[in-house]
Parts: structure tokens; C-alpha cells; sequence
């Protein structure tokens, strides 16, 4: 474009036209300028968050007590001869030259761990830092832009969302400002501050990804595109106005090191969780104890839920908040208190955040009706892996060749130890219902949106079933229950 225009003023040079050196005069600082000086204007310039952040951003030093090796597992040994040997990953001889054993009993000695960065959320020394820096550590060493370094004491960890606090005997520190999640956008440039592979205060840049990522059972992820690398953990990820909006926590990588995907805490979500670790050390989150899954679009549109929404309950916990209000396995939870549960992952989270013993309303999706629920919120906890039983005996056996089946009646063993009171198990499933995913030991809950309580059951409804058509059914495997489609060949 600038050539052509540059062709057309010498024409009008030639023919000493008068228009000739207007034109040029106002068109000159636009070819000047072009659209490369254009574009560097539209850059952001971080020299200032860096100098308004970047006092309030820490490096921290994990250690770990290592009892001395005894002679038995090769301390002895010339040390110039066992790193040879473990530098080319070579095995041990039993003969190497030992040397004597030094007098005394040997002390711990305190090893380098890990290095991780944190911010200063307090004036009077709270830091914030990733869970997986600290987790393990004997000792924590903070060291500030100024070069000061103090021994933390670790205030507490919350593995599940990989957030820790820290604090530090010091008043005075520069404390960052916390931004608004919400106001965040994809496409917004941010910045991160940290100490990549122990470089302090390293600055990289990039712009936010996505938001809401599902990458853990409590926290929806920000995802950019940072340079973040092994040292970055636990670090800031600011925005344009000198806000921190989220913790750097997690890369995706082949290699180890930075591939271009990055993950960070959201800012709401790390403060709620260190209130809490401040207050009392750990974190209390509620639970109703079900197993749950996604729902996918052939089961909604299956069993007339219409869009796929919510968590499939696949299980309830015996004796859980859940089984006491009356959650089923097969119920398709909508809503909690009223917010929506798009889909599976939003459950534990709001769930998780509930206060133990409140009572709050589900709303489950069940055989085509909607209905509400109360349940009282019960504390999280590990759950406990629940013990099989064998069958006891053979019971009455049934056919669905259309759908390749073979089912039979539950004993009454195995309904006491499955906690049914009705049910058809499967003998064998080949053709469709192989290709539906239903396999040998799984248990017949429902069919189209019908319940089935034994064989015989379970054979009159298919006689009234429209042949060749898909139906969907309610199984359970184990201790969880899910839907599945079959699709009979015609």
C-alpha cells in the first residue's frame, strides 16, 4: 500500500499538481508511522506493576532433615567413587573401598527441598503460597526483594486446593491488593512474579486463556498462557491494575517445563481457604457423601431431562446426609439451595462450601419428576472403601435376547449387601447391550424410567416396550449406579 502511494505523489510531482503537496504533507506521518508503530503502541508496559508488586512478592526456601546413612547403606564408601557410579546410573559393587565410619552418632543434616514463591497478604507477615511447596518441609525460609530472610512457621495446608499460608515475624511488609475474579477476562493481560528454577523475582507475561477450568474437585482454574515454570508455584498472577487475581499453581507439560499451558488458583477461592487455615489451621468443607458423574446428552435426552445438566448420583454412602434424605442412586441432582448445577464438577464445590450441620434442599431429577430434598450438611472426610460378599446362591434367570441380555433374580443376600430392595443382576450381556457397556455382575435398577424390582418384572416391561427402539436403563455396578443406552440392531 505505501508503494502504491508513494507511486501517485511522484505522478502528481511530475505534473506539478497542486494538490500534490497537501496530500503529502497529510498523509506523510501515517506512511511514517505504519502499522508496526501502531501495534507497539497497543502493548501494555509492565515496568510500573512491577515496581508496585513486585516488593510484596517472596521467595521461599523449603528444607529437610536427612539422617546421616549408615555404613550399611554405602556412607562409608569414597564419595568420588559412589557419584561416579550414580551419575551413570551404574549398580553398586559389594567390594568397593569403604572408608571408616566416622565416631560419634551421626546428626541430621538439614538438604535443600524445594524452592516455590508466595505473596505478603498481611502487613504483619501472612504469606500465601502453594500447599505442594511446603507439604513435607522441616523448615521454611522467606526471603523479601530486600534481601531479608526469615524462618517461617507454617500456619496451614489445604491439599485439596493446594493453597498454604505461612507467617513470618515482621511488621511493616508491603501487602498486595486482591482484584475481582469475576471482573477477569479471557483475553485480559496478566503478569506473574516469581522464582522460576530459583531465579528471583523473574517477571514473564502472557494473557488469561480460559477461566473455570476443571482440573480439581474444588476449584475451577484460570488457564493462561504465562510462561510458568518449577519455582513459580505459588506465586502471583496480577492484572493490569497491580491486582492479584490468582495463585500460579500448575502447568501442563510433556517435558516438565513450560509448554505454553498454565494454571492459577482464583484469588476468591485461595482467600476464603487461608481465612479459614488462619483461623483454625485447617479447612472444613461439607459433604453428602454420593459418588457422582457427568450426564451426558444421550442420557438427558433419554430420560427427558432435555439438556444434559447436573451430577448423576452413582452411589450413595450408607448412612450419609444423602441416604437420610432420601437420595437414590440414579437421581440427577439440579440444584442446591437454588443455584444451579450445570454440571457434575459445580456439586462438591457448593456443596464443599456449605457450613457442616446447615440444612440446605437439593433438587433431583428422578424417573422423569422433579423434586426437592433436605439435607443435612455433614463434614468431609475420607471415605472407606466397602468390602464384596460373594453370591450366595443361583436365582431364577430371565432372557432379553433383542437386547442381549440375560438376567436374574437378586438373592436375598445379595439385596441385604447391595442395600436394594429390588433389582435384576446381569448374567451376560453381548451384542447391544455389550456395546452399551453393560457387562456381567451389573444390576438392573430401572428400564425406561420404570423401576425393576425382579425377572418377572423386568420381562413385562419389555413387552410393552416399542421394538427396535433404543432404551436406556439404570444400572449399578459395585457400589455406584449409572445409565446406559441400548440400541437394538434392526
Amino acid at each position: 500500500m505505501s508503494a502504491m502511494v508513494v507511486s501517485f505523489f511522484l505522478r502528481f510531482k511530475r505534473k506539478a499538481h497542486p494538490l500534490g503537496a497537501v496530500l503529502l504533507l497529510v498523509l506523510a506521518p501515517l506512511l511514517l508511522s505504519g502499522p508496526a508503530t501502531a501495534q507497539v503502541r497497543g502493548l501494555p508496559d509492565f515496568t510500573e506493576l512491577v515496581d508496585q508488586v513486585g516488593p510484596s512478592v517472596v521467595n521461599i526456601r523449603t528444607l529437610e532433615k536427612v539422617s546421616a546413612r549408615s555404613a550399611e547403606d554405602g556412607s562409608g564408601m569414597d564419595e568420588e567413587m559412589l557419584e561416579f557410579f550414580r551419575r551413570f546410573g551404574l549398580p553398586v559393587p559389594p567390594n568397593l573401598p569403604r572408608q571408616p565410619p566416622r565416631s560419634g552418632r551421626p546428626q541430621p543434616e538439614e538438604q535443600p527441598r524445594g524452592v516455590g514463591s508466595g505473596f505478603i497478604l498481611s502487613a504483619d507477615g501472612y504469606i500465601m503460597t502453594n500447599a505442594h511447596v511446603v507439604d513435607g518441609a522441616d523448615e521454611v525460609l522467606v526471603t523479601l526483594t530486600d534481601k531479608r530472610e526469615f524462618k517461617a512457621r507454617l500456619v496451614g495446608t489445604d491439599k485439596r486446593t493446594d493453597v498454604a499460608v505461612v507467617k513470618i515475624e515482621a511488621t511493616g511488609l508491603p501487602a498486595v491488593k486482591v482484584g475481582d475474579v469475576n471482573r477477569l477476562k479471557v483475553g485480559e493481560w496478566v503478569m506473574a512474579i516469581g522464582s522460576p528454577f530459583g531465579l528471583e523475582n523473574t517477571v514473564t507475561a502472557g494473557i488469561v486463556s480460559a477461566k473455570q477450568r476443571d482440573t480439581g474437585d474444588y476449584l475451577p482454574l484460570i488457564q493462561t498462557d504465562v510462561a510458568i515454570n518449577p519455582g513459580n508455584s505459588g506465586g502471583p498472577l496480577i492484572n493490569l491494575r497491580g491486582e492479584v487475581v490468582g495463585i500460579n499453581s500448575q502447568i501442563y507439560s510433556r517435558s516438565g517445563g513450560y509448554m505454553g499451558i498454565a494454571f492459577a488458583i482464583p484469588i476468591d477461592e485461595a482467600i476464603r481457604v487461608s481465612e479459614q487455615l488462619r483461623t483454625s489451621g485447617r479447612v472444613t468443607r461439607g459433604r453428602i457423601g454420593v459418588q457422582i458423574d457427568q450426564v451426558t446428552k444421550e442420557v438427558a435426552e433419554a430420560i427427558g431431562l432435555g439438556k444434559p445438566q447436573g451430577a448423576l448420583v452413582r452411589g450413595v454412602e450408607t448412612g450419609s446426609p444423602a441416604e437420610k434424605a432420601g437420595v437414590e442412586a440414579g437421581d440427577i441432582i439440579t440444584r442446591v439451595d437454588g443455584k444451579a448445577i450445570e454440571k457434575s464438577t459445580d456439586l462438591p464445590r457448593v456443596v464443599g462450601s456449605l457450613k457442616p450441620g446447615s440444612r440446605s434442599t437439593l433438587s433431583v431429577f428422578r424417573r422423569g419428576a422433579s423434586r426437592d430434598l433436605t439435607v443435612t450438611i455433614g463434614e468431609f472426610e475420607a471415605e472407606k472403601p466397602v468390602a464384596r460378599k460373594e453370591r450366595e446362591d443361583k436365582p431364577r434367570s430371565g432372557a432379553a435376547p433383542a437386547l442381549g441380555l440375560t438376567v436374574t433374580d437378586l438373592t436375598e443376600a445379595q439385596k441385604q449387601e447391595l442395600k436394594l430392595k429390588g433389582g435384576v443382576r446381569v448374567e451376560s450381556a453381548v451384542e447391544a447391550a455389550a456395546r452399551a457397556g453393560l457387562r456381567e455382575g451389573d444390576v438392573i435398577l430401572a428400564l425406561a424410567n420404570v423401576e425393576v424390582a425382579s425377572v418377572r418384572e423386568f420381562e413385562a416391561l419389555l413387552g410393552k416396550l416399542e421394538k427396535g427402539k433404543p432404551v436406556h436403563v439404570l444400572f449399578r455396578r459395585g457400589e455406584w449406579a449409572q445409565y446406559a443406552v441400548i440400541r437394538p440392531l434392526r
